[in-house]
């Protein structure tokens, strides 16, 4: 039997459909035709952080892959196909990294709780810790604590980002590519621009082929 919350969910699918055909007749017909986004969204899978209402997008206006604590993982193929199709198909011009204050990623990554198969993904993050341990293990206020080590572990992933053979090939032909590092507030909806902004002709290229990074 199925309960009222389902119930409720395609009820609320009927009234969205009919609230868009109000507003414009040809709103589904104009999606049909395609999609041609400028943007690739990386973000957390967590509920409370929807990439097309955090920037005010459309639909067909961002294209989004999202796992746990917004990680970049060169052996991960699910995210590696997003972004190749988002760099080679779509042509897409901007990739943000988006982490976010008060990630349960993150924050089971600075605890020694097993989790089970997540442990494996959880590992990720530690290495981030390990990267930045000399500045975190001199921070006493474990709330600044976890949100520094949320904005590092953002910042990690667009440097993940830039060493793809994916990005790194874009920028090889040229192609106008830029990437970014954000931090959402749950609390305020409010985003930090990390300023890791990067794209063909940033210094990061240059620190990537002299093999500092």
């Amino acid at each position: 039997m199925k309960s009222d919350f389902y119930k409720n969910l395609i009820e609320n699918n009927k009234k969205w459909v009919e609230s868009k055909l109000d507003d414009d007749p040809e709103y589904f017909k104009k999606l049909e035709k395609g999609q041609q986004p400028p943007l690739l969204w990386i973000g957390c899978s967590d509920s409370r952080v929807p990439a097309n209402e955090i920037i005010g997008g459309k639909p067909g206006e961002v294209f989004v892959h999202r796992n746990i604590a917004n990680m970049v993982v060169h052996s991960d193929m699910n995210m590696l196909s997003v972004l190749d199709y988002a760099v080679n198909v779509l042509k897409i011009k901007h990739i943000i990294v988006c982490g976010h204050y008060g990630c349960g990623g993150v924050k089971a990554a600075m605890g020694s709780k097993s989790y089970g198969l997540a442990d494996n993904w959880i590992r990720h993050i530690r290495d981030v810790y390990r990267q930045h341990q000399k500045e975190l293990q001199d921070i006493t206020n474990e709330e600044h604590l976890f949100n520094r080590f949320v904005e590092f572990n953002a910042m990690e992933q667009v440097y993940n980002l830039a060493k793809t053979s994916i990005v790194q090939n874009a920028w090889e032909r040229g192609q106008d590519l830029y990437l970014h590092g954000w931090v959402y507030g749950v609390s305020t909806g409010i985003v930090k621009d990390l300023e890791v902004n990067f794209n063909c002709n940033s210094q990061l290229e240059a620190f990537y082929r002299l093999g500092i990074i």
